[in-house]
């Protein structure tokens, strides 16, 4: 029996929802409660593993509190805008963070400081942080 790899727009899909979930500070088991599925079902949907029917995106788009389109932003597509570029989409690394609880609560955090002199020294310090982490792996 072979194994197909998810749809890279089944996973990116899957992603979002986890991350509006976590977002909304919700289970797994409670999506899945509010959609009638086991929350092994809605692992599958966040993993991409299984692909989301247009009436099950509506429906997760209702209980999340966002509109369907919030579900594709950003992601993979073939789509061209008039002039003939895409439509510049964050790098998956991006998406990827934000879909972690980490990068939720840093996002989260970092949002309500308002001092934006504050705000670029924490940039900087990450920045130092992260640049010292790496000339420590270069250097073994």
């Amino acid at each position: 029996m072979s194994t197909k790899a998810p749809n890279p727009v089944d996973k990116y899909v899957g992603s979002r929802v986890r991350m509006r979930r976590i977002m909304l500070g919700m289970s797994q088991e409670k999506l899945g409660e509010a959609l009638g599925l086991t929350f092994q079902q809605v692992q599958k949907y966040e993993k991409g593993t299984n692909r989301v029917g247009a009436s099950r995106l509506q429906q997760i788009s209702e209980i999340l509190q966002v509109p369907v389109s919030f579900l594709f932003d950003g992601g993979p597509s073939g789509v061209r805008t008039a002039d003939g570029f895409g439509e510049g989409a964050s790098p998956a690394y991006v998406s990827d963070f934000l879909a972690t609880s980490e990068g939720l609560a840093l996002t989260r955090a970092f949002t309500r400081i308002a001092d934006a002199k504050l705000r670029r020294s924490i940039v900087e310090l990450v920045e130092q942080i992260a640049a010292r982490e790496a000339a420590d792996q270069a250097s073994r």
